[in-house]
């Protein structure tokens, strides 16, 4: 029934979507960029892709911040071109997108307020994904009081705050704390919403956010060791809908080290691969990285340095479940897999700048290509 109904409202943004999809740059020009001598002939190379002109107006020598501004300003600019055509329910989907960037943003200008900063130029560092119209208020508030108040009245992430938060909470002991919380409720509610759409959006969406779930949990207890955070604590702040869910989760509470956290992860054969550092479980750099065996991609990082760090492992696998997303027709979930694709697009895009400005020449391949 989907199917029969879904171009009605959303195969034009979902054919725009695809279309993006297309302009992601390929091996070959991955390669052709990391052949590049100077960064003016890394913006000629990136003229020749769809990224086009966009930096033809910037003063030579150009930053590696500059190339990442512009580049993250023409995917929001594709991001509003999709919101302000969709209509329900896709609106509100993408609408649940933007809310990740928001709880950043919100952390952000609340960590500037405990340090008493200029909350205006805190605003010019917030993701502009994450701006929602009344985001100025939040500069009003002069105190941590105020400024929470103000998040439970103007914002979009009231309700998360309001369940999740309170005044006494916000000062710097508890900012990351506060962080994972809300992502916690954030991924929980999205998962419901997408849930309420039916499949096959339910399902695609399901996986993806599963990960991410799971993503946080293990991060949350590998940065929690040797900190003040009590195990009970760690255990509130990871979300309830990941495959670790529930034994895992569990198990990941009572983890005291690295080892601990490798058993909990062990019944899921993807997230084993990631603590995999045995010589030989693959070869070649993450940009050789063709197949679509997943555990062919997470073997390729075997052998690296800073590109088999876990980090490394959870961006490959997200980039692979993101792919997956579009074998699927009439569901939403191309449109988030298509954001993080791109994202995924701009932090390579960027590193290969830093390398080239910075002569690293040997680190120039460490990076993770989308297709």
């Amino acid at each position: 029934m989907e199917a029969l109904l879904f171009n009605v409202s959303g195969g034009f943004l979902e054919g725009i979507v695809r279309g993006y999809k297309a302009g992601l740059l390929t091996q070959n020009q991955y390669n052709n960029l990391t052949q590049c001598e100077t960064i003016e002939d890394f913006r000629t190379q990136l003229s020749a892709t769809d990224y086009g002109n966009f930096l033809a107006n910037e003063p030579l020598p150009i930053s590696t911040s500059t190339i990442s501004d512009k580049a993250t300003q023409l995917l929001v600019d594709q991001f509003n071109y999709l919101r302000s055509n969709a209509v329900e329910p896709l609106s509100r989907f993408l609408e649940y997108m933007t809310y990740a960037y928001m709880i950043d943003n919100v952390i952000l200008i609340i960590t500037g307020t405990l340090h008493g900063r200029n909350t205006n130029e805190l605003l010019q560092r917030c993701h502009p994904l994450g701006v929602f119209d009344t985001m100025p208020a939040l500069c009003v508030a002069t105190n941590v009081e105020e400024l929470y108040h103000t998040v439970l009245v103007e914002t979009p992430l009231a309700p998360y705050f309001r369940d999740s938060v309170t005044a006494a909470d916000l000062d710097d002991l508890n900012i990351e704390i506060i962080r994972n919380t809300l992502y916690k409720a954030y991924l929980e509610d999205f998962d419901a919403f997408c849930q309420s759409l039916g499949a096959p959006t339910a399902d695609v969406m399901h996986r993806i956010l599963a990960f991410e779930a799971d993503r946080r949990a293990i991060n949350i207890t590998i940065n929690s060791f040797g900190t003040q955070l009590s195990k009970e604590q760690r255990a509130k702040l990871f979300p309830t809908i990941g495959r670790l869910f529930p034994e895992g989760n569990n198990t990941l509470a009572r983890a005291d080290d690295i080892d601990q956290v490798r058993q909990a992860v062990e019944p899921v054969a993807e997230y084993r691969a990631f603590f995999d550092t045995a010589p030989g479980a693959g070869g070649g750099r993450p940009n050789g990285a063709g197949s679509e065996s997943t555990a062919n991609l997470l073997g390729d990082l075997g052998e690296l340095g800073a590109a088999a760090e876990l980090e490394d492992r959870f961006f490959v696998h997200e980039v692979h479940l993101n792919k997956l997303a579009f074998l699927q027709q009439f569901q939403y979930a191309v449109f988030y897999s298509y954001i993080k694709l791109k994202e995924q697009e701009i932090r390579s895009v960027t590193w290969i700048a830093e390398c080239i400005a910075q002569n690293a020449r040997d680190r120039i391949h460490d990076f993770i290509p989308t297709f």
